[in-house]
């Protein structure tokens, strides 16, 4: 009897010890990854949030919104008058490689610029009073269609000299007054590049 009653008391103190083991390894193991998910849930909301979405929509100001909004539609009549030469019969080849070059040039900064202004939650259209410097009328650009040949060539070559001046003077004044970083960088680029571009259509001008 005596022997019976310690195996059986035994028997219990041993299925109490695994019973507290079992307890004690599963606090242990289920209390980690709520430890890991709260700090990967902490660093989330305090340090990614904010620079994927605050920066992107305060890091800019209203010369950044009106640069942006006036320079996508004076980049797409660049790229029409582009195609409009890139179209036609008999234009001299360096005029043809300018207007490739103009179009391979500005139609990705079209889709740079849109981007920019959906990330800013921004209309991408500019407000009404706002002028947009050397953009070419209805009258301009009907006769730029009209135009043949060298005649055509000599008229894509003024129009698109006083429309590269204009953005010029557009992007002088983002670099005076812009505060976004990336819209300050193109308003560079576009003037180093179409300062080069104005000064190669004045040359070619006299040899047509």
């Amino acid at each position: 009897m005596k022997t019976q009653k310690y195996l059986a008391l035994s028997a219990t103190a041993v299925t109490v010890a695994l019973a507290l083991a079992g307890c004690a390894s599963g606090s242990s193991t289920g209390s980690a990854p709520m430890n890991s998910m709260n700090g990967m849930d902490h660093g989330s909301m305090s340090g990614s949030a904010p620079a994927s979405t605050a920066p992107a929509a305060a890091d800019h100001n209203a010369a950044d919104t009106m640069f942006t909004q006036g320079m996508i539609p004076h980049h797409q009549q660049a790229v029409e008058m582009s195609d409009l030469m890139l179209g036609k019969s008999g234009i001299p080849a360096p005029v043809k490689d300018l207007a490739t070059r103009i179009k391979a040039a500005q139609g990705p900064e079209i889709a740079t610029m849109t981007g920019w202004l959906k990330g800013w939650n921004e209309s991408a259209t500019m407000a009404p009073g706002h002028t947009m410097e050397g953009m070419m009328g209805d009258d301009d650009l009907n006769g730029l269609k009209a135009a043949q040949g060298t005649e055509a060539a000599k008229l894509f070559l003024t129009q698109m000299i006083a429309h590269h001046q204009g953005a010029v003077t557009m992007a002088k004044t983002e670099i005076a007054q812009g505060k976004n970083a990336d819209a300050v960088a193109l308003a560079k680029s576009i003037v180093t590049a179409q300062e080069g571009e104005i000064k190669e259509m004045q040359g070619l001008l006299p040899s047509l």
